[in-house]
């Protein structure tokens, strides 16, 4: 994509990041000469994410002009933003050239990846409602982009590797009576999968460590009422696998040298067909094993050592976008016959969170940090773009275990509640009355889902916003009769003042029944609670407080 823009004074909004802190909102000038962003680590969203703004110096959340460009693909990319002598500015998107070229013979055609472009005249809030709203009814191909998602558990925090078929039923077991409808088998469950050395490619039952097939804890799962879930990881490879022993050329890797690896694994060369067969072949043989009705799809580590075995030297600037459109393939062929599983991207947390998933999967894991502090920056930055029912969140154990931080399980359920809602917990660790509490959570987050995921989403002060001293966000139906209104405190330094969450997108002459954190006895009109808000924090209020009122049109 190429586009020209009139002179005028312009920022550029883009979304950097790492592991376990992904796109972190950064607002930069635009000056003179040529802005650069993009990823040649062959995904696109841990390190820059593929979606980036232009607006006006003045342009806010409510006013002002903004430009949206969000690339539709998942490989590498580059944004070029260049201001000339007489301020004019052109944008340019489409792959990365890095080690890309592309042979074309006689009759033949490229086809290159769409970017989706959109303009506000009105600011950034309208203009991630046209990206959500395109995005939920235009892109996501999935019939649970429309359909109630289940809140699930997800066994990898609280056993990782080390695990038997009674300790997961056990945590199944309580896990209902935290309101868990589908429960989660993370990594460790195929091959010689007993730490991440090994394993990866042997797509087969570890029947042994279960105890048994994957059909029958299947069987087990479903019989309390639940539904059963499976992680896998299709693009990675273990030396240590039975797979790797039989097709070491497989593997990515450049002739001659020893490559680089990322978690101990390689990665598959999904550029060949036959890498792709395989990979068709077993992950559906074992989704065809079992009753299986969600899937966890990792990918976690960049590409490297870029060659593959089965090009020739003139055609090995071709292997990463072969590789992208490999798994695409690989994804319509597992996908498209089983409409009935819900897939859930995932890339080392959210390092492949991109326009071209969202068509696959309408979920995506955010983050491997469920730190709800640190969450209210990676789901800020991921709102700007990406609708609010793609962003898997889950409550985890507190304190944390990446960041040691403490917070009350109220908050982390509200900063999970802005999502995909679900648990990373052990649930034979837990009180009978923390899981009691966690049942209410859940059955108040299927309350307010359709609003959550449906609604209009409004970013009220963010987490970078320090003067505020709380970061609120809040939910309004299309219709304007209901919304939900969440807020964290934030900011320490301003608990000597009185507080306030204001809630956008109401009908300002309308009033509104307000209950939830606190009570208020007197309705309020849209008008009120858009330019003062509902008194929160004082000086004598804990630091990390959450709070949620729901309002209702009356």
């Amino acid at each position: 994509a190429t586009l020209d823009l009139l002179p005028g004074q312009r920022d550029v909004i883009h979304f950097w990041g790492h592991h376990n802190i992904e796109r972190n909102f950064e607002r930069t000038p635009l000056g003179h000469g040529t802005l650069s962003l993009g990823s040649t680590r062959g995904e696109t969203s841990l390190y820059e994410n593929n979606s980036v703004i232009l607006c006006s110096r003045d342009t806010t959340e409510d006013h002002g002009d903004c430009y949206g460009f969000s690339f539709m693909y998942s490989g590498n990319f580059l944004l070029e933003a260049h201001r000339n002598n007489i301020d004019h500015c052109r944008v340019v998107m489409g792959i990365h050239p890095d080690r890309f070229d592309w042979i074309l013979d006689k009759g033949e055609s490229f086809t290159a990846p769409q970017v989706v472009m959109c303009y506000s005249a009105d600011g950034l809030t309208a203009l991630s409602h046209r990206y959500h709203d395109a995005y939920r009814e235009n892109l996501c191909q999935c019939r649970y982009m429309h359909e109630p998602r289940p809140v699930l558990i997800n066994s990898w925090e609280a056993v990782h590797f080390t695990f038997d078929l009674e300790k997961l039923v056990s945590i199944a077991e309580e896990s209902l009576k935290m309101g868990v409808d589908l429960f989660v088998l993370d990594d460790g469950w195929f091959g010689k999968r007993e730490d991440d050395t090994s394993g990866l490619g042997d797509w087969y039952t570890n029947e042994k460590k279960l105890g048994g097939t994957l059909a029958a804890l299947s069987d087990r799962i479903h019989a309390l009422g639940m539904k059963f879930g499976l992680w896998f990881e299709p693009e990675m490879i273990s030396e240590d696998s039975d797979l790797y022993r039989a097709h070491p050329d497989w593997a990515i890797a450049v002739p001659g040298r020893a490559p680089a690896k990322g978690r101990n694994q390689l990665v598959l060369d999904f550029s060949r067909e036959d890498v792709q067969d395989y990979i068709i072949r077993t992950v559906g043989d074992v989704l065809d094993s079992a009753k299986i009705e969600y899937v966890k799809w990792d990918f976690n580590r960049v590409l490297c050592d870029i060659y593959s075995c089965v090009l020739p030297p003139e055609r090995q600037g071709e292997v990463l976008h072969r590789f992208v459109l490999g798994l695409y393939r690989v994804m319509d062929a597992l996908m498209t016959p089983r409409p009935d599983v819900l897939f859930e991207g995932c890339s080392g947390g959210g390092g492949r969170f991109d326009a071209a998933m969202l068509y696959y999967q309408p979920q995506i894991w955010a983050s491997d940090n469920t730190d709800a502090f640190d969450r209210l920056f990676i789901q800020y930055g991921t709102s700007f773009f990406y609708p609010v029912s793609s962003m898997g969140a889950h409550v985890s154990v507190s304190p944390n275990i990446r960041t040691g931080r403490q917070t009350t399980f109220e908050t982390r359920s509200i900063v999970a509640m802005s999502g995909t809602y679900g648990y990373e917990l052990d649930t034979t660790k837990m009180t009978e009355e923390e899981k009691a509490y966690c049942k209410e959570r859940s059955d108040l987050y299927r309350k307010y889902q359709p609003l959550i995921f449906f609604g209009d989403y409004y970013r009220v002060s963010g987490p970078y916003d320090s003067a505020r001293g709380l970061t609120a966000w809040n939910f309004v139906s299309k219709d304007k009769t209901e919304a939900l209104a969440n807020a964290v405190l934030t900011d320490p330094a301003m608990h000597d003042i009185q507080l306030y969450v204001k809630v956008k997108g109401l009908d300002p002459d309308a009033l509104y029944a307000v209950s939830g954190s606190a009570e208020l006895e007197t309705p309020l009109s849209g008008r009120i609670l858009a330019e003062y808000g509902i008194p929160v924090a004082n000086s004598r209020t804990p630091e990390y407080t959450g709070y949620q009122f729901y309002l209702k049109k009356i």
